[in-house]
């Protein structure tokens, strides 16, 4: 399979997408169809026992094309944004993000998405949504499960961004390495799972899940229709998204 905006790779069961749109790696509406397109097919390896998601240029991700976010692009943007988290949740097995640089909005939510983390001390993770009028599906569904509602809360309602020390300290990422050994970092975490059977992987990740007891793709399903219907039809979502592509300040009218 041959992409524009993803570089892939299959080898002893680990399954890489480097996510190559630099140097910021904005996820637009084409790179994230090719990113499901790689996951759909990855439901047929039956080798398959670790996901690793990392990227190239100097950010991990700065999120989803603003522009993919505004009118009759809306749900569309939304369906196939979700649809990689639902496609990493169906495929069962272990994923590992990788950060080196920012992972900012739709960015941080794909990173931290992941089952475990590895990020350079240059890592920043943050959910600036709330300044441009909208909010965060995917952090809105996780980080309060992930580091408790009170932090959470904060992460969300300002849109602050963290570092990658502060970061580890919240429980987001597991490990904080130098960027001049990040490759082979990754590399020795990685070989840990190699060592391991792929269906005893997936049976351990879907206990642990299930311990937790809750469904997230009906949390999901609740959280998208805040989203859709109620924020995408306010006047602040649209302006505050206008003014960003725009480069001003947004004027919120409050409704």
């Amino acid at each position: 399979m041959n992409f524009k905006h993803i570089q892939i790779e299959f080898k002893d069961g680990v399954a890489f997408v480097t996510l190559n749109r630099p140097p910021l790696n904005w996820l637009n509406l084409e790179m994230m169809e090719e990113f499901n397109a790689y996951l759909e097919s990855l439901k047929r390896e039956k080798t398959l026992k670790l996901l690793v998601i990392q990227a190239m240029g100097k950010a991990f991700s700065v999120g989803v094309e603003v522009a993919d976010h505004l009118g009759d692009l809306g749900p569309k943007m939304i369906e196939t944004f979700h649809k990689m988290f639902r496609l990493m949740d169906s495929l069962k097995v272990p994923s590992i993000g990788v950060v080196n640089g920012a992972a900012l909005g739709g960015g941080c939510e794909l990173a931290i998405y992941c089952d475990m983390v590895i990020a350079t001390e240059k890592a920043k993770f943050g959910q600036p949504e709330i300044q441009v009028g909208v909010f965060p599906p995917i952090a809105a569904l996780i980080f309060p499960r992930m580091i408790g509602r009170k932090k959470a809360m904060e992460l969300i309602l300002t849109g602050d961004t963290i570092g990658a020390q502060e970061a580890l300290t919240l429980g987001l990422v597991n490990k904080v390495v130098p960027e001049a050994s990040l490759g082979e970092e990754v590399n020795g975490f990685v070989e840990k799972f190699k060592k391991l059977s792929g269906i005893v992987l997936k049976l351990t990740k879907e206990a642990a899940l299930a311990g937790l007891n809750d469904d997230m793709d009906q949390g999901l399903k609740a959280i998208e229709k805040i989203y859709l219907d109620r924020l995408m039809k306010t006047d602040d979502a649209t302006e505050g998204l206008k003014a960003f592509m725009e480069k001003r300040k947004p004027t919120w009218k409050d409704q």
